[in-house]
């Protein structure tokens, strides 16, 4: 089974300033970005480093996976 990229993923958009706004539907939380001044998503179990570089991507962070 892969490894799931979200723990380090958070700690990076924290780290960020990025705060975690509330919990959405099924197993995805909502995040804001004060780099991007937007909300996106982040998904619990993220096992493509494609989809957590995108997620940084909407935050307003450079590729890191």
């Amino acid at each position: 089974m892969a490894k799931s990229f979200t723990p380090a993923l958070k700690k990076k958009l924290v780290e960020a300033g990025c705060r975690f706004e509330r919990t959405g539907k099924g197993d995805h939380d909502i995040w804001y970005s004060p780099i991007t001044q937007h909300r996106f998503v982040v998904d619990q179990t993220i096992k493509s480093r494609h989809t957590a570089n995108a997620v940084l991507k909407q935050a307003g962070l450079p590729k890191a996976f």
